[in-house]
C-alpha cells in the first residue's frame, strides 16, 4: 500500500473519530418535543465571556436569569454576568418578553444565532419553560456538578413551543409512606425539567395524616405517627408545607393539596373519636386495604372539622385548587355520600378554592367550576361532562406510576395492569374513552401511590423514565407522535439520569446510550 493511501486513510479515521459540532437543530433530544423547529446549520457557543441580558424594565426576569446562570455554572465554571439592557444585544443570551397570544402563559420562542441566543415569552413563566429546553439542547455534561472541559455548543435555528394542555401534573402520595421536604423538592426539580406545572400532594389517608392542622393537633400527633408497614410516619408542619409551596412556585408549579374524604380517613378517625358514628376512636392502620373507613356524614362535628381543615389549608395554599378525594368510599352509603360531597363542595368554595375530586364525586351535583379526576370509571366521566365539569385524565391502566413495569418489577402493584414505558407513552387522552372528548379535558396527571415506596430511590424507580412520556403527552402535539422516534430521545436522557444519580428503570424497550 502506498504512503499516499496510508495518509488518506489516516485522515479519514481521524475525521470519523472526531466528534462533530452540532449544527442541525432538528436533530435534538428535547422532551417534551417542541411544536415547531427549524434549523440554520450553524452553532452558538457558550463561553466564559457570555453574558445573560434581560430587558431593563422587566425585573421579573431577573429570577429566571439567576436560575439559568446557576444551571450553567457548575459544569462550565463560567460566572455569567446578568446585565439589564434597553436594546437587543449583539451577542450572549437575551431573555425578554413578547406579546404573542398563541404562546399563552407558558409558551416561548428560541432564536438561536451564531452570536446571540434569544429567548422570548409573554411572561417569566414562559421564559422558565424555555430555559429547560436550553438545558436539554446543550451537551448532557451541562448537568454535571463539576467543571467539564468541552465545547458548550447549541445548533442554530428557531424553536416555537407551547403546551397542548393547560394542566400537566403528577401526584405524590405522602400518606401511605411519608416522604419528607427534601424528597418533595427533589421531585419538583425533576418535574420542572420536563415542564410540568402541577404537583398534587395526597396528604391524608387511612395510614397517615401528613399536614399540621393547628385547630386539630391530634391529627398529626396520633394520625401522623405511623405508615404502611408500621414505620414511624411523619408530617409536614405548616411552615414546611409553605416552604414546599414557595419552592414549587419558584419553578412555576402549583401545589394542589388533597384531604381525602369521606373514605380513606382512618388516620383522622383514630385521632378524634367524635368523627366516628359510634364515638370511639379506631385503631391506627398500617396495611394497604381500601374502602373500610368513613367519616360520620350525619354529625355536625364532621363538617366543623372539615371547615377547619380546609380553612387552614386554603390559607397556606395560594393556588386555586383544593382536592377532596372522594374515591373508594365503599363504607359510605350512596345516600349519605352524595349530600356529603355537595356540602363539602360548598365549604371548599366558601374558602375561595376550586374543588377537585376523583371521578366518584360526579355522583353528586357539582358546581361547573369543579373538576373531576378520571381514574377508573368512564361512566363517572360521562356524568361530569353532562354537568359541564372539566376532567383531569389519570387513567390507572395507563398513567399510574405505582403500577409495575412487568411481572419482575421489584416495586409497585399491578391491579390496573403492567405499565411498561411504551404503554405509558402510547395513549391519547382525547381518544382513550369515547365518552371523553378533547373539549372536556383540562389536562393530565400521573399519580404515584406509595404502598411499596419507602424512600427516594423507590420513588425514582417508579417515576423514571415514565415521567418523561407523560410530560410529552401533556405538552406536545399529537401529530407526528411516534414511540419509535421517542424512544431514541428518551435513551439519551438516561445519561442525564446517570449524572443526577437517579435510580431509574432501564427498560429493554429503550436503546439506552452512553455519552
Amino acid at each position: 500500500m502506498s504512503k499516499t493511501v496510508l495518509i488518506i486513510l489516516g485522515l479519514l479515521v481521524a475525521f470519523v473519530g472526531r466528534k462533530q459540532s452540532p449544527t442541525d437543530l432538528t436533530n435534538n433530544n428535547v422532551i417534551p418535543r417542541p411544536v415547531i423547529i427549524s434549523a440554520t446549520g450553524n452553532s452558538f457557543q457558550l463561553n466564559e465571556s457570555t453574558s445573560i441580558y434581560i430587558t431593563v424594565n422587566l425585573p421579573e426576569l431577573n429570577q429566571s436569569a439567576k436560575y439559568l446562570r446557576e444551571k450553567l455554572q457548575a459544569a462550565t465554571g463560567y460566572e455569567l454576568k446578568i446585565i439589564p439592557t434597553k436594546e437587543t444585544p449583539s451577542s450572549g443570551i437575551y431573555l425578554t418578553t413578547v406579546n404573542n397570544e398563541e404562546l399563552g402563559s407558558e409558551g416561548y420562542e428560541l432564536l438561536i444565532e451564531k452570536k446571540l441566543l434569544t429567548l422570548k415569552a409573554n411572561n417569566a413563566e414562559g421564559v422558565f419553560r424555555g430555559i429547560q429546553t436550553i438545558r436539554q439542547l446543550l451537551p448532557v455534561a451541562i448537568e454535571k456538578s463539576s467543571v467539564q472541559k468541552i465545547a458548550w455548543k447549541i445548533p442554530t435555528g428557531t424553536i416555537r413551543d407551547f403546551p397542548k394542555y393547560e394542566y400537566r401534573g403528577t401526584m405524590l402520595d405522602v400518606a401511605r409512606h411519608f416522604l419528607g421536604v427534601e424528597d418533595v423538592k427533589h421531585y419538583l426539580d425533576l418535574m420542572a425539567y420536563y415542564k410540568f406545572n402541577v404537583m398534587h400532594l395526597h396528604l391524608t389517608d387511612d395510614q397517615g395524616w401528613r399536614i399540621e392542622i393547628k385547630s386539630w393537633p391530634k391529627l398529626t400527633e396520633i394520625g401522623g405517627s405511623t405508615e404502611v408497614g408500621g414505620g414511624k410516619g411523619g408530617f409536614f408542619t405548616q411552615e414546611q408545607y409553605a416552604d414546599i409551596v414557595n419552592y414549587a412556585a419558584d419553578r412555576y408549579i402549583t401545589i394542589i393539596p388533597e384531604i381525602d374524604m369521606p373514605g380513606h380517613t382512618n388516620a383522622a378517625l383514630a385521632s378524634y373519636p367524635e368523627l366516628n358514628c359510634n364515638g370511639q376512636a379506631t385503631k391506627l392502620y398500617t396495611g394497604t386495604k381500601v374502602g373500610f373507613s368513613t367519616l360520620c356524614t350525619n354529625r355536625e362535628i364532621t363538617y366543623e372539622f372539615i371547615d377547619d381543615v380546609i380553612g387552614e389549608l386554603a390559607k397556606l395554599t395560594p393556588g386555586p385548587y383544593l382536592h377532596i378525594g372522594g374515591d373508594e368510599s365503599h363504607a359510605t352509603k350512596t345516600d349519605d355520600y352524595i349530600p356529603f360531597i355537595e356540602r363539602v363542595q360548598d365549604i371548599v368554595y366558601k374558602h375561595g378554592k376550586i374543588m377537585i375530586g376523583w371521578d366518584e364525586i360526579t355522583l353528586a351535583k357539582l358546581n361547573k367550576r369543579s373538576i373531576a379526576q378520571y381514574w377508573a370509571s368512564a361512566e363517572n366521566a360521562k356524568n361530569a361532562i353532562q354537568q359541564g365539569v372539566k376532567i383531569i385524565m389519570s387513567p390507572a391502566r395507563k398513567a399510574y406510576l405505582d403500577m409495575q413495569y412487568d411481572s419482575l418489577s421489584p416495586l409497585g402493584l399491578h391491579w390496573a395492569g403492567y405499565i411498561e414505558v411504551d404503554t405509558g407513552y402510547k395513549w391519547n387522552p382525547a381518544t382513550l374513552e369515547t365518552e371523553i372528548g378533547r373539549e372536556n379535558i383540562l389536562g393530565i396527571e400521573a399519580p404515584l401511590w406509595t404502598e411499596t415506596v419507602t424512600n427516594r430511590a423507590d420513588m425514582e424507580y417508579l417515576i423514571f423514565p415514565r415521567l418523561a412520556g407523560y410530560a410529552e403527552i401533556g405538552w406536545s402535539p399529537t401529530d407526528g407522535k411516534s414511540w419509535n422516534e421517542y424512544k431514541h430521545r428518551l435513551a439519551s436522557h438516561g445519561n442525564q439520569y446517570d449524572i443526577w444519580g437517579i435510580n431509574y428503570y432501564r427498560s429493554k424497550l429503550v436503546p439506552w446510550s452512553k455519552e
